[in-house]
């Protein structure tokens, strides 16, 4: 899975403990963190952001095996939609379903541990 995409301007002292942050996170994390920088920029409405945080989720999608490629599926099939919502800036929807979606992974992380 890829890095979320943070930009600070000039504030290398919280840049740097971003970048600490990011690549000593767990994959787990990082998907959450993903979802987060989502989140965050659909709230903002801004556009170019939530879209390449939410094609990081879609590079992150595995489709090996089969209950792998059903689970891809159905999130590929979600995240698309939500690119196109944020296309027709239907903000509200895309944050509803990014934040139901993080809130699933965190269940399923607690659960599992």
């Amino acid at each position: 899975m890829g890095f979320p995409s943070y930009s600070f301007s000039g504030k290398s002292k919280l840049n740097t403990y971003i970048q600490k942050e990011i690549l000593e996170a767990n994959p787990k994390q990082l998907l959450i963190k993903t979802y987060d920088n989502a989140i965050i920029n659909c709230q903002r409405k801004d556009i170019a952001r939530t879209n390449r945080a939410i094609q990081e989720l879609i590079n992150s999608l595995r489709f090996e095996s089969e209950p792998e490629k059903e689970i891809s599926t159905g999130l590929l099939k979600l995240y698309l939609f939500c690119q196109d919502q944020m296309r027709n800036s239907k903000y509200e929807i895309v944050s509803k379903i990014l934040t139901e979606l993080r809130q699933t992974w965190l269940e399923a992380f607690n659960s599992a541990n």
